[in-house]
């Protein structure tokens, strides 16, 4: 039997049986199943009858007096700030607004409450400024002009093709939800996969374990066997995701429908999520195989591969400018680079149509660099996987390699 095999077979079993590795595979399923189970159950319970809230005004310049039923908020008329005041503190009333005299030329209106908030709730704001709206319009237009004020437009978008036809992926935040969530998930797993490769070599190291190993194998059995096997498992993973998530949104739209009946998924996504993750994961496993190769301990390790693990997730802390700005030339470029494109790319097909050269320049220059990462890591393993002590500088790195 090829000991490639054997050590693919034992880094594969191995990490199938990691409780992390279990954990985050089968965390996505079960709490997508539990919230969907407690939609179910809450939707089944009768809904209880909405609460009307009052809340208060005093109309200091005079004129407002009519639409006081605002849906579930009643508002209460009151002669001076001081009746208001104590109805507010009897808890007669939520809370109250005064309109003063200049409020025409202003448009200030000041709101008085008991508790403390970072902003005035959305069911309050709303009354409050179609209870203004009525009462300036009313006598001066007809009254579905007032409605149309007061809800100007529901703006509906459709997406067309070059030709004018109608685009079989429309845009919209309910399409954008499933490619962010697995693009984090594939974060997560390019990530553990490839850090278990840091961590299993850098410890075969430390331990000197290394050295009974290699009397038995080759760098390029162990690097491969340990790299195939470990990709394999988080290939496994991300398969797992992709049955779960189809299988959920099948099962959401039947049972709860609204919004996730309408959910899309772009053409291609899944085929191309599997060939992210594979080329991604080939990266990563490479340079961790490096890191370790040329790092004494464990923890040293793990502090050099933080530097591709900020790269991996940068695409996140600038989700915001993204979503605005899809296809800005800034989003373009670290579409391509190699450390950020598969999480990056994932996120983007959420949002907007990819061009195919973008895709094709991204995959490529993925592909070269797991192909250089692999010699690279090839040379370093069998120059520095059996020398312990103090790391070598980076000066070292280069004179080694360029003799090997």
């Amino acid at each position: 039997m090829s000991k490639t095999y054997l050590i693919f077979k034992h880094e594969f079993l191995k990490t199938l049986k990691r409780t992390g590795f279990i954990i985050l595979t089968l965390a996505l399923p079960v709490l997508a199943l539990l919230g969907i189970g407690i939609f179910i159950i809450a939707s089944g319970a009768a809904k209880p009858t909405a609460e009307v809230a009052k809340i208060g005004y005093v109309d200091e310049g005079g004129g407002f007096e009519q639409a006081t039923s605002q849906g579930n908020i009643y508002i209460v008329h009151f002669d001076n700030a001081a009746n208001a005041t104590q109805a507010l503190i009897n808890k007669e009333i939520k809370e109250y607004f005064i309109i003063p005299p200049d409020f025409i030329s202003t448009g200030m209106i000041n709101r008085y409450t008991t508790e403390r908030e970072l902003a005035p709730p959305a069911a309050t704001t709303t009354a409050i400024t179609n209870f203004v709206s009525s009462n300036l319009l009313a006598g001066k237009v007809p009254e579905n002009v007032i409605t149309r004020v007061e809800t100007p437009i529901n703006l509906l978008t459709t997406t067309l093709t070059s030709t004018g036809d109608l685009a079989p992926q429309q845009g919209g935040y309910q399409n954008f939800i499933i490619p962010a969530v697995f693009s984090f998930l594939l974060g997560f797993s390019l990530i553990f996969t490839s850090t278990y490769v840091l961590q299993g070599l850098s410890q075969e190291k430390e331990n000197r374990l290394m050295e009974i190993l290699l009397s038995s194998v080759s760098t390029r059995q162990l690097l491969t066997g340990k790299v195939l096997g470990l990709g394999v498992a988080g290939l496994v993973q991300v398969i797992v995701w992709i049955i779960s998530f189809r299988l959920l949104l099948n099962l959401g739209s039947s049972s709860i429908g609204g919004f996730i009946s309408g959910m899309q998924i772009p053409a291609g996504f899944w085929f191309l999520a599997v060939i992210y993750f594979i080329l991604g994961y080939a990266l990563f496993a490479v340079i961790s195989a490096s890191i370790a190769a040329i790092s004494s301990t464990v923890q040293e390790a793990q502090g050099i591969a933080g530097l591709y693990t900020i790269f991996n997730f940068a695409p996140f802390w600038f989700l915001s400018l993204l979503m605005l700005f899809p296809n800005s030339p800034v989003w373009i470029v670290f579409s391509i680079f190699p450390f950020t494109a598969p999480v990056l790319m994932m996120i983007r097909f959420g949002l907007t149509g990819v061009p195919v050269w973008q895709l094709a320049a991204s995959l490529v220059v993925l592909a070269l660099c797991v192909i250089g990462g692999l010699l690279l890591a090839a040379r370093l393993l069998r120059t520095y996987l059996l020398m312990y002590g103090k790391r070598p500088g980076l000066g070292e790195i280069i004179r080694n390699l360029r003799s090997a």
